[in-house]
């Protein structure tokens, strides 16, 4: 498993960024969250991962806190949360935002964030609510 990649940021297309590792250019999707905060490029940058393996490819996810991977994975749980929702979620939501939403089970502001309709929102409320890192 890949756990953190520590490079320098070689190019950034949301929401994928590149990072030159000594000569090998990892790609890697990030929320809008972590997008927001990455250095300008050529600067050093360190982002916490999380490797999906599928027949088809290789995907690495990159995340700028403990806190976002942590919520990442536990996403992926949840019945027909793909990483690409799940990186939709918290490219939408703060994990603060989504700990409240859960904690108050509050559907409204879920089903805003692009391919959540209201059985997949139902579904995350119920599946996430008293996971640790959603306790506030």
């Amino acid at each position: 498993m890949i756990g953190r990649i520590t490079g320098i940021l070689a190019a950034k297309q949301p929401p994928q960024v590149l990072v030159d590792c000594n000569g090998v250019g990892y790609e890697i999707d990030v929320p809008m969250s972590t997008f927001y905060n990455l250095p300008v490029l050529g600067e050093k940058i360190s982002l916490l991962t999380h490797l999906a393996i599928r027949e088809d490819a290789h995907l690495l996810y990159g995340f700028g806190s403990e806190i976002e991977r942590a919520a990442f994975r536990e996403l992926l749980k949840v019945s027909g949360i793909g990483a690409k929702t799940a990186l939709s979620v918290l490219s939408g939501l703060s994990v603060n935002d989504l700990s409240a939403a859960i904690a108050a089970q509050e559907i409204g502001r879920i089903v805003k964030v692009p391919g959540i309709g209201k059985k997949t929102a139902e579904r995350l409320l119920l599946e996430l609510k008293g996971k640790p890192v959603f306790a506030g």
